[in-house]
């Protein structure tokens, strides 16, 4: 059985940083490209940031781009997402999701339950 499970979310003040983690299991993790994908409150979902099965290629929303960070340790089937420069429209429950092949391409097929992560002072 396929099991995401993610960590690190919490309260933040502006300026801040947080690091996500997503721990994999049930699939070969290191055949897989991962994502992250987060959801505001009353707001649609929104695609974050993602990375190849290798962790060699990586790709960013603009609104992200330069203040986060992904990686992966395929040794510990884990995906990071580095947080840093928080803003208040980063609020949200993040997801970590799995790709259906290496790449980042023909879709998603499963997703974690989500760490609620809060932006605030």
């Amino acid at each position: 059985e396929v099991q995401l499970v993610e960590s690190g979310g919490g309260l933040v003040q502006p300026g801040g940083s947080l690091r996500l983690s997503c721990a994999a299991s049930g699939f070969t993790f290191s055949s897989y490209a991962m994502s992250w994908v987060r959801q505001a409150p009353g707001k649609g979902l929104e695609w974050v940031s993602g990375i190849n099965s290798g962790g060699g290629s990586t790709s960013y929303a603009d609104s992200v781009k330069g203040r986060f960070t992904i990686s992966r340790d395929n040794a510990k089937n884990t995906v990071y997402l580095q947080m840093n420069s928080l803003k208040p429209e980063d609020t949200a429950v993040y997801y970590c999701a799995k790709w259906s092949i290496a790449t980042m391409s023909l879709g998603m097929d499963y997703w974690g339950k989500g760490t609620l992560v809060t932006v605030s002072s």
